[in-house]
């Protein structure tokens, strides 16, 4: 229905007026996230300013927007409650440095793990999420202070808003793209909205509702700039022993988040970031933020589709929009606290809509049931928990599958030879999983008195494999009979020890692939 991935190459044109539609969505979510967090809404901007400008311009993925996020802001709860916010400030501190080791030490690599069903699923419960959340702002408070849904003409105001949103972003680019249609839908609706005076509510009714009734009159998203300060906090191995927990936690779900959006991103637009550079971007950030009072964050894959639908390609596009939420903080408060929220949402649900992978329900059909399963099982728990604990339980549940299926898999033809010897052709992997079925392969005492195991058309994997072929060899040694092992790796061979004996070599034959254990330094 909408055409959100669009072809167009970076220019500057493109990334300004793209970086710019970014600004405007930047603003409620990092005000939600540092309520969600426990701090002040200035500390969102600053995260949402740092973390987009730092890693734009260092991050391993142009075109790709940071910013405080949900994920992040979840975790930082309970430090704040209890230690108060420059704990906070130390944790993302910390967290900014384990990142940045995760990029020295080559880490991002290891995030093309990720099965694609995980992916899937990662995709799919994060539309749901995005979705959900824009359902908050169908919601005021009544006179009692409770949060209660909208209804009568405020509703239906909200509603006609949002069509009209989403109806200039599908059908402008039909006419032209000289701009983005997100930026053209904004600045629509926020006239039509003052020029007739309807009743809609704005990004600063939207503050005002999580300040105490106090602080409503006064409140606003005017600032300055941020400024250097090292967390005041004692430097003792108490204070370590506080932030360690929640800055691994950040770091982990930080990188997570961020590394699925940027393979996300790679698939839509054909592109290749650098994994590594990532995390070192993110880590950079992350620890400016510590440095600087802001509450860190990782990538956002809603303002990151919404900078890639607009046009979006380059690094540019992350710059700018840093750039014009700090104008916005700085100099124009008062314009951005009287956008309509419902041209906010329309934009998100729109992104919904091109994020959600509506072609995995004919996939589900096509593929087997335990990839199915996956899917789903990723996208509830994303919906139910959190971003990274559903990529982590999709990735074993995912692998736990893969060895289950394969543990059967392995099998053996067997002849006689001319020299009388019985031969096992082995096929398929031996690991921890089909060490079993392995062991069921051989009769021991009604085998000739020379047995051959052949492994040219099977791998050892493990350390379990290499286990299973020295009790084979005890058992025919106990029998008084000769085992004699083919094709089988160097690396193999210098793990294997009762059977290393039996191992024939052929330097010509045997596989070159390597075992990870800890005897092979």
């Amino acid at each position: 229905m909408f055409d959100l991935i669009t072809k167009r190459d970076s220019n500057i044109k493109n990334d300004v007026l793209s970086g710019m539609t970014v600004a405007f969505a930047l603003v409620p979510e990092a005000v939600a996230f540092a309520f969600v967090a426990g701090v002040e809404p200035m500390v969102g901007l600053y995260a949402a300013f740092m973390m987009g400008l730092i890693t734009s311009a260092i991050g391993g993925r142009p075109g790709m927007i940071s910013g405080a996020t949900g994920a992040t802001a979840v975790v930082m709860v309970s430090l704040v409650a209890q230690h108060g916010i420059q704990y906070l400030f130390a944790a993302v501190l910390l967290c900014g440095f384990l990142q940045i080791l995760a990029g020295v030490f080559k880490l991002g690599k290891f995030i093309r793990l990720v099965p694609y069903p995980v992916m899937l699923g990662f995709v799919n419960g994060l539309a749901i999420v995005i979705f959900l959340a824009q359902l908050g702002q169908f919601k005021v408070f009544d006179g009692l202070g409770q949060h209660v849904w909208m209804h009568g003409q405020m509703l239906y105001t909200m509603l006609g808003l949002v069509a009209l949103t989403m109806a200039i972003i599908y059908v402008l680019p039909k006419i032209t793209t000289a701009v983005p249609a997100s930026l053209v839908a904004i600045i629509t609706v926020t006239l039509i909205v003052h020029g007739l005076d309807l009743e809609a509510r704005t990004v600063i009714d939207f503050v005002k509702d999580m300040l105490p009734v106090e602080q409503q009159a006064t409140a606003t998203l005017a600032g300055e700039l941020p400024s250097f300060s090292i967390p005041m906090v004692p430097m003792t191995l108490e204070t370590l022993y506080i932030v360690l927990p929640t800055a691994v936690i950040l770091c982990l779900v930080g990188l997570i988040e961020s590394l699925l959006t940027l393979s996300l991103i790679d698939d839509m637009t054909d592109t290749r970031g650098s994994g590594n550079r990532e995390c070192i971007g993110q880590g950079v950030a992350n620890s400016v933020n510590g440095f600087f009072g802001g509450m860190g964050g990782c990538a956002m894959i809603g303002q990151s589709m919404i900078n890639i639908n607009s046009g979006g390609r380059g690094r540019l596009s992350g710059i700018t929009a840093a750039i014009v939420l700090l104008g916005f903080i700085l100099f124009a408060a008062p314009l951005i606290e009287m956008v309509p929220l419902a041209a906010l949402v329309g934009v998100m649900f729109v992104v919904v809509i091109g994020t959600f992978e509506w072609a995995s329900f004919r996939i589900v059909r096509g593929i087997n049931k335990e990839d199915a399963f996956v899917l789903f099982l990723v996208t509830a728990v994303t919906v139910a928990a959190d971003l990274a604990i559903a990529v982590v339980v999709g990735v074993i549940v995912s692998a736990l599958v893969f060895a289950w299926k394969h543990a059967t898999h392995i099998a053996a033809r067997t002849h006689t030879d001319e020299d009388g010897w019985k031969v096992y052709e082995l096929d398929g992997p031996l690991f921890f999983g089909s060490v079993l079925h392995f062991k069921d392969l051989f009769d021991t005492a009604n085998d000739p008195q020379d047995v051959v195991i052949d492994f040219n058309e099977s791998r050892i994997w493990d350390s379990s494999g290499i286990d299973a072929i020295d009790s084979l060899a005890d058992k025919y040694k106990a029998v008084g009979k000769k085992l004699h092992i083919r094709h089988v790796s160097k690396e193999c061979r210098d793990l294997l020890s009762k059977a290393q004996d039996y191992v024939e070599m052929n330097v010509n034959e045997d596989p070159r692939y390597h075992i990870a254990t800890d005897k092979l330094d």
